[in-house]
């Protein structure tokens, strides 16, 4: 048996150093056809957008054909220096993982593969704890296991009575463990050489007690990726709608022990409802942001067939529901569009008044648009409108403004001095009556009725900051989905131009979610925590000061959130125009350069609720070179 697994072993390690090449030669006699396809393509593409545009979106193209190849090689292969390297690297501690894999019924092959991923890290203090409740007709689950544990001390076999379930046998793998962190590998899945290597380096130097990495999926075998899945840090929001740490996570046993073993009552949704339990309580939740996890796809998989586990999705909804009542927060879960994703619907706890900040200079069919779709859309009835007037100089703005501030919540208050957007909005502020102010651009069109209610389920939570929308382009592409610290060097909005049906990199269109920044265009917050931040900026007149401002109430502690639930048009820049004029594009250029200045440490650092591996030269979370 050892000499058959050897030989599988070599096998497999043969298939990945030249799988590529073979893969190549397959590719280049199946591609023919697909290059006559480009080709005709490119020809339309070219009489349709011209030279320049055929010559741009050509040459993305193949510039993320080759971020892809590059991508699928760094995080399949470790070279012989690294691994010198990472062998005889000597950590303040030695500490012990124990790898915890429940085994049923599971694939010879992948058995073998899976246990020999683990044997070859680089970091060799760990065991791994295999408990097998495996029926009869896979008896050589526990041959093939006892056979690697005789022939290295570190792996701990245990063929249980019986089946009880993934939670039962995964709580009987770890009472087999001795090591003073746990880590979760499921049976038919990998591990990159380097995992437990750059894991312990966040428990060594950042004394992590919960630890996540990014993951691949793949089928068949590692050069045949089907999905990279780059994560964002720990943001809470985001696991509220999806179990997005996943894998490989790597918790204390101390903080285990804490908290309670795996409960067999969210079987589906095990590992869920143990996140959300560990996160309540970790003290230092640490993302790195590498692919060390390499997650099967195959028929009776999770990652190959979501309808495999349907159960999980009802489950994973009890999870919630139990982690928002242990925090009393009150709401209900509910499914979201995608599987696997969910939508929590706060209740709100009391019907304050919001008060609907909106700058305008003349433009009164975009206003009367916007303030009609308020009205008329609105369910929620408990708001006032103060419009901003900004040296408006047509006649029918001051008409409409006659006929619009008759209504009891209507206000108009007058700017008198040069146009500064910042400013205008502290003013319409400053007059505003409610406890919850909305900064609104007047060209703005209301499309989900309960949009204020979806917004302020978030804004009323102690812990939150600002709220922002999903806004669309007249074209029902995506105009704002939060924004990204650090494309294009300063700021830019996730997804933009995507289509308004596209879920977005991982669902991410489709789940409420943190982010650095929502935009000033349709941004929900607490009047005090508006005061407490200081408001916006005046220094920046046009742009930037909505982003530097959610940074400062990042700074204070707060969360900032974006909600898909609420939605509405924003026909941007109607008002104001372009940045078309060398006075706009300096003015513009400047206040780039004072975010630059203001926020060096976050630019370098890089946006947490982004990823390092994903591109900053476009908004579409393409892989980066």
């Amino acid at each position: 048996m050892i000499l058959y697994n050897d030989l599988k072993t070599v096998l497999w390690k043969v298939e990945r150093q030249f799988g590529t090449a073979l893969l190549l030669i397959k590719r280049f006699f199946c591609s023919i056809p697909n290059a006559v396809k480009y080709i005709i393509k490119g020809f339309n593409r070219l009489a349709q957008k011209g030279i320049s545009e055929t010559w741009h979106s050509t040459k993305k193209f193949y510039f993320r054909r080759k971020i892809m190849r590059n991508a699928i090689f760094q995080i399949t292969t470790l070279s012989d220096d690294e691994r010198n390297f990472q062998e005889n690297t000597v950590f303040k501690q030695n500490i012990k993982i124990s790898v915890i894999v429940p085994l049923y019924n599971t694939k010879e092959t992948f058995l073998c593969e899976m246990i020999e991923s683990v044997i070859s890290q680089t970091y060799g203090n760990w065991e791994l704890c295999l408990a097998d409740g495996s029926n009869e007709a896979y008896a050589k689950v526990e041959t093939i296991c006892k056979t690697y544990a005789k022939n290295d001390s570190r792996i701990h076999y245990k063929k249980l009575s019986k089946n009880g379930g993934i939670s039962y046998n995964t709580n009987k793998a770890i009472e087999m463990s001795t090591g003073s962190y746990i880590g979760l590998l499921d049976h038919d899945d990998l591990l990159h050489p380097s995992a437990l290597f750059e894991v312990i380096k966040m428990i060594d130097g950042e004394a992590a007690d919960l630890i996540y990495t990014d993951e691949m999926i793949f089928e068949g075998n590692l050069l045949r990726p089907i999905l990279f899945n780059y994560k964002p840090d720990f943001a809470i929001d985001n696991l509220r709608s999806h179990n997005y740490l996943c894998h490989f996570c790597v918790y204390s046993k101390a903080l285990y022990e804490k908290i309670g073993s795996y409960d067999s009552c969210f079987d589906g949704s095990q590992d869920y409802d143990m996140i959300l339990r560990l996160s309540e309580q970790a003290a230092n939740i640490v993302h790195i942001s590498k692919i060390l996890y390499y997650w099967r796809a195959h028929k009776n998989s999770v990652a190959g067939n979501t309808s495999a586990k349907l159960y999980a999705y009802d489950t994973a909804k009890v999870a919630i529901a139990s982690h928002l009542n242990r925090l009393g927060l009150l709401g209900t879960v509910i499914n979201s569009e995608l599987e696997g994703m969910y939508k929590i619907n706060y209740n709100i706890s009391f019907y304050p008044l919001i008060s609907i900040i909106i700058p305008n200079k003349d433009h009164v069919e975009d206003l009367k648009k916007c303030i009609d779709s308020i009205f008329n859309v609105s369910s929620y009835k408990y708001f006032e409108i103060v419009i901003v007037e900004n040296n408006s100089e047509l006649s029918e703005t001051f008409s409409y403004y006659k006929e619009i501030g008759s209504k009891q919540n209507v206000r108009i208050c007058i700017w008198e001095n040069e146009f500064n957007f910042s400013a205008i909005n502290n003013l319409g502020v400053e007059n505003a009556k409610g406890d919850y102010v909305l900064l609104l651009n007047n060209d703005t069109e209301v499309i989900s009725p309960n949009w204020l209610e979806e917004m302020l389920m978030f804004a009323q939570r102690d812990d939150v900051g600002a709220v922002g929308a999903k806004l669309y382009y007249h074209d029902d592409t995506v105009q704002h989905a939060g924004v990204i610290i650090g494309i294009a060097g300063f700021a830019g909005h996730s997804h933009k131009h995507s289509p308004r049906t596209y879920p977005g990199h991982m669902g991410r269109l489709k789940i409420a979610q943190n982010v650095s920044a929502v935009t000033g265009a349709c941004m929900m917050m607490k009047r005090a925590i508006y005061d407490e931040v200081g408001g916006l900026d005046e220094a920046f007149v046009v742009a930037l000061n909505d982003v530097d401002m959610c940074l400062r109430i990042r700074q204070k502690g707060y969360l900032n959130v974006f909600t898909p639930f609420a939605e509405l048009y924003h026909y941007e820049s109607k008002s104001r125009g372009l940045e078309d004029t060398p006075e706009k594009e300096k003015r513009f250029a400047d206040e780039v350069e004072l975010f630059r200045q203001r926020w060096t440490k976050e630019l370098i650092e890089g946006d947490p609720y982004y990823n390092e591996n994903l591109t900053l030269e476009f908004e579409d979370f393409s892989l980066s070179l």
